[in-house]
């Protein structure tokens, strides 16, 4: 501006007054983004450009220029590009499983006194990338599973985790291929692909394998999928379903006792014989006890608990029985507890050949329901024998009188006359002539007592059928047509009878 002095005598003069005026810092500084790249993979390479934005501040000098940073702990880094624009870069590989999302805040401050600063918060999410296969708790895992299992039963569970997400982190259970005594895996367990259980298909038997081992694989679904594998042991835990097996005495087979010697000057503790068992259990369950549990002689053996060796408990007496039956059982320590029992004989004698002369004599021990069994069959065989002899005696009377009826009949043949025609009667009461010839009737005119002539006969030895007798009869029983014996001369014929 111009200034202009007067004095009161009309002098005056004129000044040029220029007026600066000085900035002071009342601005921020402005951040205004320009660019934002999110989400970023986590495989992004590092100097990877993710924010571009612009900082200015409306001071002048010193109070204009704007500094900006983040913060150093953070994998990026800020860069000056042109005049008042930055870039945020990755300095460092991102993980998206240990930070997933990252908050950065930007600072732009002033150089003036005061400095005057503007903060932005920028987020930052992070793409999954399936870089991390499924992982198991444990390097190896241990199964111990009671045999006699019931099948499908669950026996175990794997759980395997992911770190990664969505589909990268779905896993996918399955059994590595193996065989196990010949017949594939799959047909002893399977496991559920989704849950990592694992169940039994079949009841496991620890007399036929007490463990085996297996590989479970564990997928993810990502792309390329990632797996990873783990060792199972499973143990058969033995359970008492094993009675003992009685190895000796050994029965006979025809399902007698056995004999075991004994001398009759046998001293107490004299060793008879030692019962053998083993139980295919193991463990407690294969513990065996013995006891004796019936003897014919109480009191003259004693077994051991431990050991089944059968001794006597005392000397031998003259009175004692020569066969005495024992019985002994032989027991486990299972849960609950199982037996078996041996019965055998033991043959008391001074020598052998007494032995052997009195052995005829030992039977074993009758069941009480063999017994009764063995009655009935024998009744029943006699009944049965009782009606077939009865049947054959019959059947040979019947013979008899049919051979004396047939004996009869031949010696009545040659005397024919005088035996009326009544009397030819066949066996059960049919009425038969018993032989048949050709022969001519004749007889004489207005006369009672008429006269058969015989010509020479001619025999078929046949039956003739009651049909015919019944036709002839009128010549053989009429009252009218009988035969007068005293006036008529009789020629003897000689006939072959044939019986039925």
């Amino acid at each position: 501006m111009e200034i202009q002095a007067e004095d009161g005598g009309a002098l005056k003069d004129r000044t040029k007054v220029l007026i600066s005026v000085e900035d002071v810092n009342d601005n921020r500084p402005e951040v205004t983004i320009t660019s934002l790249f999110s989400p970023v993979r986590e495989d992004a390479p590092q100097g990877t450009i993710v924010v571009l934005f612009n900082a200015h501040d409306r001071d002048s000098g010193k109070n204009g220029q704007v500094v900006c940073s983040i913060e150093e702990i953070l994998p990026f880094q800020l860069e000056k590009s042109v005049e008042d624009y930055y870039r945020l870069l990755t300095v460092q590989n991102l993980d998206r499983e240990k930070t997933s999302e990252y908050n950065i805040t930007v600072t732009a401050t002033d150089r003036g006194t005061p400095p005057q600063s503007t903060e932005i918060h920028i987020t930052l999410h992070v793409v999954d990338v399936n870089d991390n296969p499924p992982s198991f708790s444990q390097t190896s895992y241990s199964v111990y599973l009671p045999e006699n299992n019931l099948r499908g039963t669950s026996i175990f569970s794997v759980t395997a985790h992911d770190p990664d997400s969505n589909e990268n982190a779905r896993i996918i259970y399955s059994l590595e291929e193996d065989t196990i005594q010949g017949a594939p895996l799959s047909s002893y367990v399977s496991i559920n692909s989704d849950t990592g259980v694992l169940f039994a298909l079949c009841s496991f038997d620890y007399e036929q394998f007490r463990d085996f081992q297996m590989h479970v694989k564990a997928s993810d679904s990502g792309d390329p999928p990632l797996s990873s594998n783990v060792s199972l042991s499973i143990f058969v835990l033995d359970q008492n379903d094993n009675m003992p097996e009685i190895l000796y005495p050994a029965l006979p087979t025809d399902g007698s006792t056995g004999v075991e010697l004994a001398p009759r000057s046998a001293e107490p503790g004299y060793l008879v014989t030692k019962v053998v068992a083993v139980d295919r259990d193991s463990g407690q369950n294969a513990w065996l006890s013995y006891r004796l549990l019936k003897a014919s002689e109480p009191g003259l053996f004693s077994v051991g608990l431990h050991t089944g060796e059968v001794r006597t408990a005392r000397a031998l007496l003259d009175r004692d029985a020569i066969k005495q039956s024992l019985v002994v059982a032989v027991q486990d320590h299972g849960q609950p507890p199982l037996s078996a029992t041996v019965t055998f004989t033991v043959a008391v004698a001074d020598s052998i050949p007494d032995v052997l002369a009195d052995l005829g004599n030992l039977d074993s021990p009758a069941n009480p329901e063999d017994s009764g069994l063995t009655l009935y069959l024998v009744v029943a065989v006699a009944a049965v024998s009782c009606v077939f002899l009865a049947f054959v005696i019959v059947l040979l009377a019947l013979r008899l009188r049919h051979w004396h009826m047939s004996r009869l009949l031949q010696a009545s043949g040659s005397v024919l006359t005088g035996v009326p025609a009544s009397q030819f009667v066949g066996v059960d009461g049919v009425r038969a002539f018993l032989q048949t010839y050709s022969h001519e009737v004749s007889l004489t005119a207005d006369s009672r007592g008429s006269h058969v002539i015989f010509p020479q006969p001619n025999y078929a030895d046949t039956l003739i059928s009651q049909e015919s007798c019944e036709k002839s009869e009128p010549l053989c029983v009429s009252d009218d047509s009988r035969f007068p014996i005293e006036d008529t001369p009789f020629v003897p014929v000689s006939s072959s009878f044939s019986l039925l």
